[in-house]
């Protein structure tokens, strides 16, 4: 037992500054699926799902190349109140078109979509619980989803890198890695990183809630970001190692 305060450095969770949530990535959970996986970040959760269509958008016809996109949704009861089904709604949100975009434009960059031919591999992220990082926790699982989807169809030479994404953030002038909703929720500069393991970045998504950040903040949280990539690829590196045809 610990009597007192906790040193300031310490979350709530019982993590340091520079710790990443417990990860989980679970494979083959949907059946029908050409690739699945059930990532979990603390008490983040999102499913995983990798389509294979020998089809792709009309503008690509007859052009030889395929196409990676995404698709992005919550349950309504993923979040402490129930959200309604943008089904329902008859639209998808902004937030909603963002992420998915987002998630696309990340899976495409580490994929050769010359070999992949003209084929349309969809990934579809539904989040079950959410407890902040979604959208990094689905480009995360996503790529694990694509890999074996590829890989499980003898498609894996059109795998030209990895992906993977986390937040980094400064709560409390203090710098943090894999931000939870109670640190989001507060946390002065918050940002998203989104990185391929040849240390090259896909989308770097931040902004200041309180006073404006300076360049060597700046750097000093990709730095951060990019020791918590490192331990994602090795992740997902595990996940896939006995991923066969």
């Amino acid at each position: 037992m610990t009597i007192g305060n906790q040193p300031s450095t310490v979350r709530a969770d019982g993590r340091g500054p520079t710790d990443l949530r417990p990860i989980t990535l679970t494979l083959g959970v949907q059946k029908w699926a050409e690739g699945s996986c059930r990532i979990r970040v603390g008490d983040t959760e999102v499913l995983c799902a990798a389509s294979i269509e020998d089809r792709v958008p009309p503008h690509l016809r007859g052009k030889g190349t395929g196409w990676v996109t995404a698709e992005y949704s919550m349950l309504p009861r993923a979040t402490a109140e129930r959200t309604q089904r943008e089904s329902a709604k008859g639209r998808i949100g902004g937030r909603t078109h963002e992420i998915q975009r987002l998630v696309g434009r990340s899976l495409r960059g580490v994929v050769d979509l010359g070999r992949l031919g003209e084929r349309t591999i969809t990934i579809d992220c539904d989040v079950l619980q959410a407890d902040g990082g979604t959208r990094t926790a689905s480009i995360t699982g996503g790529y694990v989803a694509l890999a074996v989807a590829l890989i499980t169809y003898g498609l894996e030479r059109t795998i030209i890198g990895k992906v993977a994404a986390v937040s980094v953030g400064i709560v409390g002038e203090q710098a943090y890695l894999d931000l939870d909703y109670s640190e989001d929720s507060r946390a002065e500069v918050d940002f998203n990183v989104v990185g391929t393991d040849a240390g090259a970045y896909v989308e770097l998504q931040g902004t200041a809630e309180g006073k404006p950040f300076d360049r060597a903040a700046l750097t000093s949280l990709l730095d951060l970001a990019g020791t918590g990539l490192e331990r994602l690829f090795g992740a997902q590196a595990e996940a896939l190692a006995g991923v066969r045809r």
